[in-house]
């Protein structure tokens, strides 16, 4: 279990409404493309006695006709805006008094992603995560392999959520100036190392995590595909009685997550956190799901796995249509 105390909290800046990227790539054709998009040719001609240009060269004419083509721009179908389908399907999701979730998740596949809320929550255990991936990121650029010991503290981090390991490791990449100096690098800009030892009152949002993901998940990331696929497995070692949370939207065993749960110690309320990698219906996903404010940590979990199975129904709504 996860326990830190804070005698308070930092004023935390504004935070930025995650964006939809939506990239449709199309090339000027006649006729109707796989993306939807049509594509029309006019010819326009002067004079009431024109012919078309086909007709003109088939028969000479004493009085040459000017044509000019024109281009009319593609007709294509509307964006999908997948933030209002989240958000609608968060409508289904039962969020009781005082608690508070969000939510983000990207199609691997496709490169499409939406958020839900953009509020900054504690960490807990998730941010185990960054702090091994800055850790091999300092690595990387030291141009050395991470040590017996730091191996040996990573398993027990990421697999155990061992708070001991990770706190051998937050000191090992310089605390919270260490994990902010990586994050910069990695694009989260809405991320916020925890106080001295306190690395799980870390700040953060869910399009944050999302971006962290795509670091551990992606191939345009700052670290190395030996880095990656390190991490990657680790998570994919989580210990039993660990493994809920995004793994609920999985198919099967098709994931890899971390996990963060905490009690406050001002309020006795749970902050219940997990984000990891998912497969289903032959996509593969990557999902943050945050919340706050839960009465106990059984009905964070159950919470945290209900928006996880939200997001996701977003996107294989689509896919239905």
């Amino acid at each position: 279990m996860d326990r830190h105390r804070a005698r308070g909290r930092r004023a935390r800046p504004s935070r930025r409404k995650p964006l939809l990227y939506t990239a449709v790539a199309s090339a000027v054709l006649v006729g109707a493309t796989a993306t939807g998009a049509v594509y029309v040719k006019a010819q326009a001609h002067d004079g009431p006695g024109a012919v078309s240009s086909a007709a003109a060269s088939a028969s000479p004419s004493s009085s040459p006709t000017v044509t000019e083509e024109a281009s009319v721009e593609p007709v294509a179908e509307p964006a999908v805006d997948r933030d209002a389908l989240l958000a609608k399907a968060m409508k289904a999701v039962t969020v009781t008094a005082g608690a508070k979730a969000s939510v983000a998740v990207l199609d691997l596949d496709s490169g499409a992603s939406a958020a839900y809320g953009d509020a900054a929550f504690d960490t807990a255990s998730i941010v185990k995560v960054n702090i091994l991936a800055a850790l091999l990121l300092q690595a990387q650029d030291a141009d050395r392999h991470l040590t017996a010991q730091e191996k040996t503290y990573a398993t027990a981090m990421i697999e155990n959520s061992d708070n001991v390991s990770a706190t051998a490791l937050w000191r090992a990449i310089g605390r919270a100036d260490g994990l902010d100096a990586a994050n910069k690098r990695f694009g989260l800009t809405d991320t916020e190392g925890g106080d001295g030892e306190l690395w799980g009152l870390t700040q953060t949002t869910a399009s944050d995590q999302l971006t962290l993901l795509r670091q551990v998940f992606g191939d345009d990331s700052e670290l190395g595909e030996s880095s990656r696929s390190y991490l990657q497995g680790l998570m994919g070692e989580i210990a039993a009685g660990q493994r809920w949370g995004v793994s609920a939207a999985a198919d099967g065993s098709q994931w890899a997550l971390k996990n963060g749960w905490l009690a406050r110690s001002t309020t006795g309320l749970w902050d219940i956190n997990s984000i990891g990698r998912v497969s289903a219906d032959g996509h593969a996903y990557l999902v943050a799901a945050l919340s706050n404010g839960n009465s106990t940590q059984t009905k964070g979990i159950a919470l945290v796995e209900a928006v996880s199975k939200a997001a996701l129904s977003a996107f294989q709504d689509i896919a239905e249509d």
